[in-house]
């Protein structure tokens, strides 16, 4: 993998997000958001990576990412989806939701929309209304779907003032992600290792299906749908665990794969090539983890920085697995057949990694060490 470079911001970045290319085009990657967190102030900010790998006259490297504009953000960012080109979608520790409209021919960001009191507790020991963090938002245009540690979903629309919909009591415990699995469904992790799914054609509040890591109820933190095949999904959570599932089968997740020592914040499939998946932790690393089937036999190495140690992969004997296009990668994990290869791409360990985004042949990510990575040749 080529440079990665690293772009000190003087704020903890809580999460990165690349804007989406429009459909059709052949560009790559171009700009993308962050929000901050634990700052005395904090914001929404757009970049641009611009050209990286022109060194200029001092030997440095011209094109770092530059910031376009920012924008104030009441609270902690807890997670940000851009919803068209210009909109961006933050959720705040306050309980609020906020869209950002970026206008690009003066290079400024504005409030278009806000639902402040999206995500709040009620009940005995709170005050009347006392607000509640919202800690997930995923966005499918014109649908913004938020959960928080109130246990509340929301169903939005833009340019709608009211909630389309709402499912009070939808959990107990805290929700910490949600992700679309088909358009009416949506799929929700909770701090007590269980993914819930959610079809918003029928009332009432019930999930029509719970899924839960068996044993120790393991706080699960993130969700990513597979991009084809959506009944592929994978989680992370406290224990730094990398679980696959398969929500048409079974109560429990196909694999439970070895990962990070500590808290996995974030876990994103390639939109285009989910073979690879990336995740991210509170430890400090940042994993590229290959599955794809084109390399007959991987060995099962933990690449670091060009050092390469023996990984606790699940995989044993070096049988090269032919898998059939139609079954996912990520679900023929037999521990004997198969191999997945790991790389670490930071090039040292940092405080806490807490979100990353990939696109194309890019990646970012931010950290609490008070940096963002940007690299754009992840395959090369």
């Amino acid at each position: 993998m080529e440079e990665i470079y690293a772009k000190f911001v003087s704020q903890k970045i809580s999460k990165t997000r690349w804007r989406p290319v429009p459909p059709g085009s052949l560009q790559t990657a171009e700009t993308f958001a962050t929000g901050s967190w634990d700052n005395e102030e904090n914001y929404v900010s757009l970049w641009s990576i611009g050209d990286f790998g022109n060194v200029d006259s001092d030997g440095g490297f011209e094109g770092e990412h530059q910031l376009l504009c920012d924008i104030k953000h009441h609270g902690d960012v807890m997670d940000l989806q851009f919803f068209d080109q210009e909109r961006i979608v933050a959720a705040s520790s306050t309980g609020c939701v906020t869209v950002f409209l970026h206008h690009p021919n003066n290079q400024t960001l504005s409030v278009s929309q806000q639902w402040t009191t999206a995500h709040y507790h009620t009940g005995p020991g709170s005050p009347s209304r006392s607000s509640a963090p919202c800690t997930g938002v995923v966005c499918d245009n014109p649908e913004i779907v938020t959960v928080g540690e109130d246990g509340r979903i929301n169903l939005f629309r833009a340019d709608h003032k009211e909630a389309v919909r709402t499912i009070d009591n939808a959990d107990s415990s805290t929700l910490h992600a949600v992700t679309f699995l088909r358009t009416p469904e949506i799929l929700t992790v909770n701090s007590i290792g269980q993914l819930k799914i959610w079809d918003f054609r029928k009332q009432g509040n019930e999930p029509s299906q719970i899924l839960s890591l068996t044993g120790d109820r393991v706080p699960l933190h993130c969700v990513d749908r597979h991009p084809n095949q959506q009944h592929v999904v994978a989680t992370g959570g406290q224990d730094g665990m990398l679980s696959i599932w398969d929500v048409r089968q079974g109560t429990m997740p196909v694999s439970l794969l070895k990962a990070h020592e500590a808290e996995m914040w974030e876990v994103h499939f390639h939109p285009s090539n989910p073979d690879h998946l990336f995740t991210c932790s509170e430890d400090g690393s940042l994993w590229h983890w290959d599955a794809s089937t084109d390399v007959p036999e991987k060995s099962s190495l933990f690449n670091q920085g060009g050092r390469s140690s023996t990984f606790l992969s699940h995989s044993i004997s070096n049988q090269a697995n032919v898998h059939q296009s139609l079954i996912s990668s990520w679900l023929s994990t037999d521990p004997a057949k198969d191999r997945i290869e790991i790389t670490s791409l930071l090039p040292s360990r940092t405080l806490s990694v807490n979100s990353l985004d990939v696109l194309g042949p890019c990646l970012v990510c931010g950290t609490d060490a008070e940096a963002i990575y940007v690299t754009r040749q992840l395959f090369s």
